[in-house]
């Protein structure tokens, strides 16, 4: 397993949301971590930015591609 090498804080700082968000994300999706310094392995990474990305542009909703 590889390591993305981000933690949780800087993916909270990337997203612009709370650090707190990124826990409780990590809480849903069976992710381990101790502190906001943990670094994140690559799968674990990808499963959290997925969900964020998800929350902002929710499926069904108009993006730059348009209803295609």
């Amino acid at each position: 397993m590889g390591f993305a090498d981000l933690s949780i804080a800087e993916i909270a700082a990337d997203y612009s949301i709370p650090v707190e968000k990124v826990f409780s994300l990590c809480n849903q999706l069976g992710i381990p971590y101790k502190h906001q310094k943990t670094r994140l392995a690559l799968e674990d990474a990808k499963a959290i930015i997925s969900q964020i990305s998800s929350e902002i542009h929710p499926k069904g909703t108009n993006d730059l591609m348009g209803d295609r």
